[in-house]
């Protein structure tokens, strides 16, 4: 392993908690091409037990370090082709940690356009420059008497390219780019001011029309939504240190490094040149870095927040395999109608107009009716969009009208966020080119109902409607973030072979859409897979793609019992070891309770299967394929309301939350609008990360504590006492609610996106 590996190796390992030996081995098995699902299950050994947190880590900074490295290796490269690579700046480059610093010092090295500073030193005004620096108890004016030419006409031209020179050595001084720039993390202010006739367009953005607030303290979703703001043009942003006490010690900082410390007339000159190059060198250089800075700290945020989300949503849990209607609602196009078996098999469509403007009542209730009775459905999933409520009413009345010993199905509202996209997708199309777009969305709804992760793998997760601003930030790192957390959702889960679609087998480690699709081909061609082992007949899936793979499919009833557990094949030897031991059968000991009791794993460790292997393929033994999704819970919406209007404050409310942001949790109350429970409001204690109370589809208890009709806005509480309004002031400020005095709520920060917290709704959970 090189010397460069191993400071590599060194960095993560710090990072990330482990030691160097620990990621070397995690490294070779990546580069081997290893997955992170199969390197955190299968793998534990090798890593000394590194999970797939700690493994997505070292992957991303994995490849940050070597570009870092690859950068360096070019930049040591040019500077030494310019015969200008002298042991200290080689030493400077060789410690460089961040890709800012390594850019900073080559600087004066990278080929530039033509300046005027260049066209000064052409002018000879270099020695000019020189001289001042010199001999600071000169005037300055007098010096450049000697330096006037046909080019050079004047005093004050002199001077110019004198500053002009001086500016551009200066910018090119990492030491001195280092320094301002860690002033400017700590003392520069974000500022927004809403552009003059831009008011009343930018109206959701009032919130930044005049703000202010350090940098290095923003929070990212704040910064994000003034970033938005910038770009639709509403307002300006300015990121300068405090012009009265901040400027001045900036330009106090260039000035010590030109050593002035008089007041000769060279030292005032060069005081002088620094509040230049303040002004219109670093001053826009240090906007420019910083801003991107704060970008990408907002954007890591925001796709942290995202990754969350859309675990907790793809982790949510499963209603099961029972025959299910899936409900899209609809005024004008009628509700539409899906039924799927208890495998998620589609049984029968329908479309019924219950509403405005055939209100066909009688007709639709005789058609829900039929199709439950025929079907034997048991569970309804009805969509949360456009008349979701009056639906919900329809099917609670005629569910009413079933035939005597028929089973009453229940009814649940879930999430459509996703199910228009995934009905005109190329998927959906595959799956079901015979039917109309518009029913697509009924069959998705039906099916995340029963599985939400094998149905929402089918939906690009930008459209599931869980993220914060999530088309502002880099859709490229984005993508790769929230594809990880398919990934390791899916392979959590496990993968039924024999019923999976190829959207769904496509997220298990080493297979990818392609061998998706051939082992799907394989099995409409062939039948259900026998056993895991069959796999290996599928065109183009060899022993590596099996080998990652195989641990995280299931097969059910199979010819090998080991099939339906997360035991892997390689480990089948050891896992007969084990039953045998126990003196009984396989099929006796999988899932029987206390079975392995009075055995010791630490018995059955080999030179292949250390402890942390035996002891997973224990807990397999003892409940195999355990799915680590909680048990199915839906919320009971309060009868009675069904609108915005219908709420007031102080009702109390049963609600699942949507989505969670760094300023709070939206919550679905029935009512068509979600709405926001501030990070304040959320328990009754502080709470820093809205995660550590709430995820996304939690049922949670609530207390309306504000509606606002006009603007679709509903302020929402958790917490037990009563003195909260919405979460709407900043720390330790005056908090205004309706017929209530002035309080203090101490710890509580300015509500977190523009316009408040209903723009934030507007924006992240818009309904289809």
């Amino acid at each position: 392993m090189t010397e460069t590996a191993q400071q590599i190796d060194r960095v993560i390992a710090r990072e990330i908690s482990a030691s160097p030996a620990q990621v070397s081995a995690a490294v070779a098995l990546l580069d081997g091409g290893a997955t992170v699902p199969f390197v955190a299950r299968y793998r534990k050994e090798v890593t000394g037990g590194l999970d797939d947190t700690q493994l997505r880590t070292l992957a991303d900074r994995l490849a940050y370090l070597r570009e870092l490295e690859s950068r360096r290796e070019t930049i040591l490269k040019s500077i030494r082709e310019q015969d200008k690579l002298t042991d200290h700046l080689a030493r400077a480059i060789m410690q460089a940690d961040t890709k800012s610093a390594l850019e900073d010092l080559y600087l004066p090295f990278k080929p530039k356009r033509r300046t005027k500073a260049m066209i000064a030193r052409e002018n000879g005004l270099a020695p000019l420059l020189r001289a001042i620096m010199d001999n600071r108890a000169a005037a300055p004016e007098t010096q450049a008497e000697a330096y006037l030419t046909e080019a050079v006409p004047s005093v004050k031209d002199a001077l110019a390219g004198a500053r002009d020179i001086l500016v551009e050595d200066l910018s090119e001084q990492a030491d001195l780019l280092g320094n301002l720039r860690e002033f400017m993390r700590r003392e520069a202010f974000v500022t927004s001011k809403v552009i003059e006739g831009k008011e009343q367009q930018g109206a959701k953005f009032s919130d930044y029309f005049d703000q202010r607030e350090k940098w290095s303290d923003i929070p990212a979703h704040r910064a994000l939504a003034i970033l938005r703001a910038a770009k639709e043009e509403i307002v300006t942003i300015e990121l300068a240190p405090d012009a009265e006490t901040g400027v001045p010690q900036a330009i106090g900082k260039i000035a010590a490094h030109l050593g002035t410390r008089g007041d000769t007339p060279g030292d005032r000159w060069l005081r002088d040149a620094a509040g230049w190059a303040w002004r219109v060198k670093f001053a826009l250089a240090l906007y420019i870095d910083l801003l991107g800075e704060l970008r990408e700290r907002a954007h890591e945020e925001a796709i942290t927040v995202f990754s969350r989300n859309l675990k907790d949503l793809l982790l949510a849990a499963p209603a099961g395999a029972r025959a299910t209607l899936g409900l899209d609602p609809g005024i004008r196009t009628g509700v539409k109608c899906a039924v799927v078996d208890k495998t998620g098999k589609l049984l029968e469509t329908a479309t019924i107009y219950p509403f405005q403007p055939r209100m066909d009542l009688t007709g639709a209730q005789a058609k829900l009716v039929e199709l439950i009775a025929r079907h034997g459905v048991e569970l309804i999933a009805i969509g949360n969009g456009t008349a979701s409520r009056e639906t919900e009413k329809l099917v609670a009345e005629t569910v009413g009208l079933l035939p005597k010993g028929t089973a009453m199905p229940n009814r649940v509202v879930v999430s459509e966020a996703g199910a228009s996209v995934y009905s005109a997708s190329e998927v959906a199309a595959r799956e079901f080119p015979e039917l109309d777009v518009s029913l697509r969305g009924a069959v998705s709804i039906a099916r995340r109902l029963q599985d939400p992760l094998a149905e929402l793998v089918k939906i690009t997760p930008q459209s599931i409607g869980v993220g914060q601003y999530q088309h502002d930030v880099d859709q490229r790192r984005l993508s790769r973030a929230l594809d990880a957390v398919v990934e390791d959702a899916v392979n959590a889960v496990g993968v039924d072979l024999n019923t999976a679609s190829a959207p769904l087998l496509a997220q298990v480690a080493g297979v990818g859409p392609s061998l998706a699709e051939a082992i799907v081909r394989h099995r409409e061609q062939n039948g259900s897979f026998p056993s895991r082992r069959a796999l290996m007949k599928v065109t183009g899936l060899g022993p590596k793609a099996f080998e990652q793979a195989a641990g995280f499919l299931r097969i059910r009833d199979g010819v090998e019992p080991l099939d339906a557990s997360a035991v892997h094949p390689e480990a089948y030897d050891l896992a007969r070891r084990i039953v045998n031991a126990c003196g009984r059968d396989l099929r006796q000991i999988v899932g029987a309770p206390g079975a392995l009791n009075g055995l010791r794993a630490e018995d059955f460790v080999t030179d292949a299967f250390g402890l942390p292997t035996v002891r997973d393929i224990f807990r397999e033994l003892e409940k195999p394929g355990r799915d680590p999704r909680p048990e199915f819970r839906t919320a009971t919406f309060t009868d009675g309301v069904e609108d915005i209007k219908d709420l007031k404050p102080g009702m109390r409310l049963e609600g699942t939350v949507t989505n969670v942001a760094a300023f709070g949790a939206f919550v679905d109350i029935g009512v068509h609008q979600d709405g926001l429970v501030h990070v304040s409001q959320l328990a009754d204690r502080f709470v820093k990360d809205p995660h550590e109370v709430v995820k996304a589809g939690d049922v949670v208890q609530v207390r309306v504590t504000e509606v606002d009709i006009p603007r679709k806005r509903i302020g929402l509480t958790m917490r037990k006492d009563s003195g909260a309004s919405g979460g709407r002031a900043e720390a330790g400020q005056p908090v205004r609610s309706s017929g209530k005095p002035k309080g203090k709520v101490p710890n509580t920060p300015k509500t977190d996106a523009p316009g408040g917290f209903g723009v934030a709704l507007q924006e992240a959970m818009k309904k289809r």
